[in-house]
């Protein structure tokens, strides 16, 4: 058998195996199931919405606001609540399989753009080592006692340490 032709059949063996992966690797893609996690509070089942959703790696989490869903109240102070935001992801980042770590993107949303600053100490707190790619806007929340809203992307590591 000429050289040419043993190559050939080599590569036409290496591209069916590549063919293959791709093949598995879309089908994987296409068929990935959602997992949703849920807090419990009575706007994800009015809104229909889920405190996060789980897809492949990712893990997406809905704004999220200083409520203390055990006790069903709110602080009034703009920095109490950025502790509690923090603390609501991070047990939606749990229920997920991931921590604060894994967070890649955050979303900060506050009625007055002014007060931000108050929330750095929570922010350096939960994500002093962390720093995710991140973007305030300044806009009306749904409920007036709400002062911050943070929303999150994670990516679950593959050695993950739970916070």
């Amino acid at each position: 058998m000429p050289a040419y032709c043993s190559r050939r059949k080599k590569c036409s063996e290496i591209g069916i195996k590549i063919y293959r992966t791709l093949v598995k690797q879309t089908i994987t893609a296409l068929t990935m199931t959602r997992q949703y996690i849920s807090s419990g509070s009575t706007f994800e089942t009015q809104m229909a919405y889920s405190r996060a959703v789980v897809a492949s790696d990712w893990v997406f989490v809905s704004g999220t606001t200083g409520f203390d869903y055990a006790a069903i109240t709110i602080s009034s102070d703009i920095a109490e609540q950025a502790e509690q935001c923090f603390k609501n992801i991070q047990a939606a980042l749990s229920q997920a399989g991931a921590s604060l770590k894994d967070v890649v993107r955050a979303t900060y949303v506050l009625p007055d753009a002014s007060s931000f600053e108050q929330c750095w100490p929570a922010m350096q707190k939960y994500f002093g080592d962390v720093r995710p790619a991140a973007m305030m806007i300044s806009a009306d929340l749904v409920d007036a006692r709400m002062k911050i809203e943070i929303e999150v992307t994670a990516i679950k590591q593959r050695s993950n340490s739970i916070d």
